[in-house]
């Protein structure tokens, strides 16, 4: 692995091993499936949308999962994803995850929900996918290739672990076609990257790749619904964060959630499911 991308893996670990963010998704969106949400009405709770986004992808691998299957989440997060597909089919899931701390929580999360046996959760990187060709019936993951720095190697090695005949699914924010890299610099730097992929880039990569047909079920305009909530949500937890996580964290989230919102309302982000199927052989 180059030095930029272990530096980027790196950033992103920290990140998300900050007992800050351990915090704010807690209070915010319900500390279970931390992504973006598919909103019924825009005052739902960010984790009831959360989960519909979690049930939307997992209905594009419904037919590849079931007791005798098994897929691979990629940058698993707390685990709801996992939950909720072992919960749902019955199925084996390996939920790979560059937090060593985020696994705990999750080992402990599955074990409280007796789903221990039935999802295995690996502390790795998506760069280096730690299993052999044509391991998993399916591949999932939700907003996380957003923080790779190399995103071609991501959908190569889902791609490589994937069965011919597999399905993959996945969720990521992406910057509009016409939007350039400058315009969303202060928006995604605590993403530690530079760059947001786009649909066509995603698009192109699977057709490359053997995956196909490639489809991108655009929800863009549930990302302001989305940014409007968290933002509304965190000024109304804004004392009880302030109490449990530090103060300079909260205000750099009242500064940064704002922009996030501005930049989906001038539409300069994109966001949606992508689903497709390993037709290599």
């Amino acid at each position: 692995m180059s030095e930029n991308l272990a530096g980027n893996e790196d950033a992103t670990r920290s990140y998300y091993e900050s007992s800050d963010v351990d915090g704010f998704y807690d209070a915010v969106w319900g500390g279970e499936d931390i992504h973006t949400g598919i909103y019924a009405h825009d005052a739902e709770p960010v984790a009831a949308a959360s989960r519909r986004t979690v049930e939307r992808l997992a209905d594009r691998l419904a037919d590849t999962l079931g007791p005798d299957r098994t897929v691979l989440d990629l940058g698993s997060g707390y685990g709801g994803t996992a939950r909720y597909l072992a919960e749902r089919f019955g199925c084996r899931v390996v939920a790979l995850n560059l937090s060593a701390a985020q696994n705990d929580r999750h080992r402990a999360a599955n074990a409280k929900r007796g789903l221990d046996s039935l999802i295995e959760v690996v502390t790795g990187s998506f760069h280096e996918v730690p299993y052999a060709a044509d391991h998993f019936d399916a591949v999932c993951s939700l907003e996380a290739f957003c923080h790779s720095g190399d995103r071609s190697r991501v959908l190569s090695e889902a791609a490589r672990v994937l069965k011919p005949g597999g399905a993959l699914a996945f969720t990521d924010i992406m910057a509009d076609e016409d939007t350039p890299a400058e315009a969303l610099l202060p928006v995604v730097s605590r993403l530690g990257v530079d760059a947001l992929a786009t649909p066509s880039f995603y698009l192109r990569q699977l057709a490359d790749l053997g995956l196909a047909p490639a489809a991108f079920d655009d929800h863009s305009t549930q990302l302001t619904y989305h940014y409007v909530r968290l933002t509304a949500e965190t000024r109304a937890h804004e004392a009880e964060l302030r109490a449990t996580i530090s103060p300079a964290y909260v205000d750099g989230l009242l500064a940064n959630l704002p922009l996030w919102v501005d930049a989906t309302r001038a539409g300069l982000l994109r966001w949606g499911i992508f689903s497709a199927r390993h037709t290599v052989a």
